[in-house]
């Protein structure tokens, strides 16, 4: 099975590269590096709050509150209506905590964008993230346990690993126009010393 990230990329990168580039005035080039760090980090904040509080339930809770599938019917409205948002929370209410706040700043200063703007980034992609996440489990028949390993597809409790295949190509080394780098330390900086 091809990752989720993977999947995500394939079925929704263009689109939103796309509403981001428009609504934040940004250009796509910088947009479709942006978006692959966000999403494991986004990933990763999930993954532990699982870990460390409510389990499965509230992993699948958490993601009703941000999102439904329904919501990758119109994501030119959602991403419109997020741009528009004067006190954008990159902490997604908690769920990354200062993490949220560390990526927003990495992000601003490895693309040289305004830190305003980084903030607007995560909880802009985040529905998308989990709204996708639940059409998955609904149409795969995926049951919580199913949603859970989409996040860890080996089965050893860590996401890092799962995500290299995708930002990192056989060598080792970063795919061109991915920030390997960027992606191992905000990820590192969710999930602390532990893996």
């Amino acid at each position: 099975m091809s990752s989720f990230i993977d999947e995500l990329m394939k079925n929704y990168g263009s689109e939103m590269v796309s509403h981001v580039s428009q609504n934040l005035g940004l250009s796509s080039k910088t947009v479709e590096q942006i978006i692959p760090n966000i999403v494991p980090v986004i990933l990763g904040g999930l993954k532990k709050q699982k870990d460390a509080h409510g389990g499965i339930e509230g992993v699948e809770n958490i993601m009703k509150n941000f999102g439904t599938p329904d919501i990758l019917n119109n994501l030119s409205d959602l991403f419109r209506e997020k741009a528009k948002e004067e006190n954008p929370d990159p902490t997604l209410n908690g769920l990354l905590g200062n993490s949220g706040l560390t990526a927003a700043k990495a992000i601003s200063k490895k693309f040289n964008i305004d830190e305003s703007i980084a903030k607007k980034l995560i909880p802009m992609v985040a529905p998308v993230i989990f709204g996708a996440l639940m059409k998955k489990k609904d149409e795969d028949g995926l049951g919580a346990n199913g949603l859970i390993a989409l996040l860890d597809r080996d089965g050893d409790g860590s996401i890092l690993d799962d995500v290299a295949g995708f930002f990192f190509n056989n060598s080792g080394s970063p795919q061109k126009g991915k920030s390997g780098n960027l992606i191992g330390g905000l990820i590192g900086s969710i999930f602390g010393k532990k893996r």
